[in-house]
């Protein structure tokens, strides 16, 4: 029906909007500040407890997906309906993009603020630890395959019902505590686009990646999936998702 369905991007968008707002506003905001010592560690939290909040307050909607990557991995292991994969990916792009850019009015409220990268994603040059691309790719793949992995495990038949969100979140900060020095950390190519838009340039350029390997990475954790878990529970997820959409 139209209602769920509108209900369901509206879910998406505000908690993707505060995924981005919250992570990239904690590195672009608070970060920048040596006196309150977040460092990377509070925007690696940051990160994890946009999600963890989000996934408990409109996650019951959506699915609390926040993440084209994680969108595909889903329905690579049967547990997201055809029809819901692009209207949310393109949720996903414009909340983050919107994010973005209501951070970007804040910071530049102050006099001798500086955007730098503005919180968005690199390789070479660009990455904050000038890693290699071979060892971005590897990170960004690697990284969301086992988030996807966390996912579908904690959201299993026989996983402690009502709390995925916390693994979940956990698991996001503890990949932002891995792969800040390498990529800034993507393994969300909604959360690469809005910022890059933003700081622009090579930026940019390089925002190919931050989809690809994501991507590819989440959509083999969503195979691994069907295989390693129950297979029965997967399909009766898509088939009650089915029912109460028709």
């Amino acid at each position: 029906m139209r209602n769920d369905m509108q209900r369901r991007l509206t879910a998406e968008f505000f908690g993707t909007f505060w995924l981005v707002f919250g992570g990239c506003g904690s590195a672009v905001v608070s970060a920048a500040y040596p006196q309150l010592g977040i460092g990377f560690t509070g925007v690696a939290f940051a990160f994890g407890l946009t999600v963890l909040s989000m996934a408990y307050a409109v996650g019951h909607i959506s699915g609390g997906h926040f993440n084209p990557a994680v969108t595909l991995g889903l329905w690579s292991a049967g547990r997201c309906a055809n029809k819901h994969v692009l209207p949310y990916i393109v949720v996903q792009v414009i909340a983050a993009i919107v994010a973005a850019g209501a951070l970007w009015v804040i910071a530049s409220g102050k006099p001798d603020w500086v955007p730098n990268g503005f919180a968005s994603n690199g390789y070479g040059a660009l990455s904050p630890g000038h890693y290699s691309l071979g060892a971005c790719v590897l990170a960004e793949l690697l990284l969301t395959f086992f988030f996807l992995l966390v996912i579908i495990g904690s959201t299993s038949k026989g996983a402690a019902s009502g709390f995925a969100g916390i693994p979940i979140g956990l698991a996001l900060t503890l990949i932002h505590l891995i792969s800040i020095p390498i990529t800034n950390t993507s393994v969300n190519p909604a959360r690469s686009t809005g910022p890059a838009l933003f700081a622009g340039g090579d930026y940019i350029g390089q925002l190919w990646l931050f989809w690809v390997a994501p991507i590819v990475g989440a959509l083999i954790a969503g195979a691994v999936g069907r295989v390693l878990f129950e297979e029965s529970s997967i399909e009766q997820t898509v088939v009650v998702e089915e029912r109460r959409t028709s």
